[in-house]
């Protein structure tokens, strides 16, 4: 789904209006965005350590590993989503603080980081939704808009979306290595590598290595050594549970974020030569938002807010509830779409997208049986 540019006068006047909006709020970020950036670290470390602490009472009961599992499992959403997403995007750069640096920070996931900044930081968000140039859009593997020819692997795609979801860590440790074609198919000849395919693999694999030791090795084996084995499968499959939970909120998050019913996308001949207003545009009309409570926003890393992210990726996620409500005038203003509601109304359009596009159009369809004929 393509869209009509508005005119350059107007998207003049919409960029000057987003900049000043993005300079105001850079103005005052400072002490109070760190102090709230290591709130949030002190209260993500204390679930971490509380709940894997917590697993071992499940030596007298079973109910501690649901509930460490469910305490760890927070504190990988607020380390992946409040924490490492934001400080890898350079938020928290202006503290200089070593632990939270956008160049060196490593989350709690088996994606590697400096893979995450490659095909996150500059392909996603320098080319939001632009068929061809943006992997993330549908992640190699899903077809979310008519843009991509419908071919007969795509009629299964729920399926392989609630696989996606279920195993969302391992799909985006694999996104960069699929887009290459590392291990199967035959690489793009438009695509230059940045990285080496034997650095990817090797990157890949060393970062799978330490998160399946620390999580399923490590803290189990330890547990087992002072209280028997079978604590061993406990500790186990509590990690596993802390991991699901995890994997299945950020893609609710992620996906809530770029595929709902509304979200456009962009050809690549439409954006060559693109102003900074018309980028701003792409990036209003390739989000969507979602309305809720602190906490909503807290834990999905201020991705509820992905309109703002997507126009100020570098700003400081406490900001962006700031600024939304001003981006929402300044779109009311000039016209433009600005797509919001709930949780569970954007999770309803995101599920009628994969549903809608697994099916073949009509013209798709007779040509495919012309084909078969």
């Amino acid at each position: 789904m393509t869209t009509h540019i508005p005119s350059a006068e107007t998207l003049e006047s919409f960029k000057n209006d987003l900049d000043q909006i993005r300079d105001e709020a850079m103005a005052k970020v400072g002490e109070e965005d760190a102090r709230y950036i290591r709130n949030v670290v002190r209260v993500q470390r204390v679930l971490d350590i509380g709940g894997r602490a917590v697993m071992v009472a499940g030596f007298y009961h079973w109910i501690w590993f649901v509930v460490g599992a469910v305490m760890l499992g927070i504190a990988k959403i607020l380390d992946n989503m409040e924490i490492g997403h934001n400080i890898m995007h350079g938020a928290y750069d202006f503290m200089n603080d070593p632990h939270l640096n956008g160049t060196s920070f490593e989350w709690d996931n088996v994606c590697d980081g400096q893979s995450w900044r490659r095909t996150h930081n500059f392909e996603h968000h320098t080319y939001t939704n632009i068929i061809g140039k943006d992997r993330d859009f549908g992640y190699d593997l899903l077809r979310l808009s008519d843009d991509t020819p419908w071919k007969p692997r795509f009629k299964n795609q729920f399926f392989w979306y609630l696989g996606l979801t279920t195993f969302f860590q391992w799909g985006v440790a694999y996104h960069e290595l699929i887009g290459e074609r590392v291990f199967f198919g035959k690489k793009k000849v438009e695509r230059d590598a940045v990285v080496s395919k034997k650095q990817l693999a090797k990157d890949f694999f060393a970062k799978i290595r330490k998160s399946v030791f620390r999580d399923y090795l490590f803290y189990p084996g330890v547990v087992a050594l002072f209280l028997g084995w079978p604590m061993f499968f406990g500790i186990l499959l509590a990690n596993m549970g802390a991991n699901l939970i995890r994997n299945i909120w950020a893609s609710t998050i992620i996906f809530c974020g770029h595929f709902t019913e509304d979200v456009h996308t962009f050809s690549e001949k439409e954006c060559e030569n693109e102003t900074r207003g018309q980028w701003y545009y792409r990036q209003i009309l390739g989000s969507s938002n979602l309305e809720g409570s602190k906490l909503l926003h807290i834990m999905s890393g201020h991705l509820s807010r992905q309109v703002e992210h997507h126009l100020f990726p570098d700003m400081p996620s406490y900001r962006y509830n700031e600024v939304a409500e001003k981006v929402q005038a300044v779109c009311r203003k000039h016209n433009i779409p600005y797509n919001t509601g709930s949780l569970w109304s954007q999770y309803k359009t995101v599920v009628e997208r994969v549903l809608k596009y697994s099916k073949p159009t009509p013209e798709e369809k007779a040509a495919f049986k012309q084909v078969r004929a």
